[in-house]
């Protein structure tokens, strides 16, 4: 069983989560920059066992596409293309960055830590995964 990789993908940089081997735990894995993303996903890619990639859909309040979705969509199709055995699925990623401040002022981060972009990305990132990872546990729960 592969691990499940999640990205909140961003013009300047892209939060990257990732499971355990078992997928049961999302945990942040790295703050990449986005033009080097393609280049740090091939590395990850070739070194470790990947299910599924999870892509954050930016999404305004009414649920349609934002504006940052022109930018994520060709990324999108050029990782189908080169990697047409990956599973890639979107999760609504609306908020992610709001949860993220959240959980990092209840878990007591400084605030001069809260400020780093980088760090908000990463914990979004794990936030978007730790989603996908509930919502397929409802599905496969819903099908039992």
């Amino acid at each position: 069983m592969g691990r499940i990789l999640a990205l909140d993908y961003g013009r300047k940089r892209t939060g990257v989560a990732v499971t355990d081997p078992l997928q049961l735990i999302a945990g942040g894995l790295e703050t990449v920059p986005t033009h080097g993303l393609e280049g740090f996903l091939a590395d990850y890619l070739a070194k470790n066992e990947v299910d599924v990639l999870v892509v954050g859909m930016p999404r305004q309040a009414d649920g349609t596409p934002s504006e940052s979705y022109a930018y994520i969509r060709p990324f999108v199709a050029r990782m189908q293309k080169k990697y047409p055995g990956l599973k890639i699925e979107w999760v609504d990623e609306r908020y992610t960055s709001v949860l993220a401040q959240r959980a990092m002022i209840d878990g007591g981060v400084k605030k001069s830590d809260r400020q780093n972009k980088a760090l908000v990305d990463k914990v979004s990132a794990t936030i978007i995964l730790q989603s996908y990872l509930e919502q397929r546990d409802i599905e496969r729960n819903r099908t039992k």
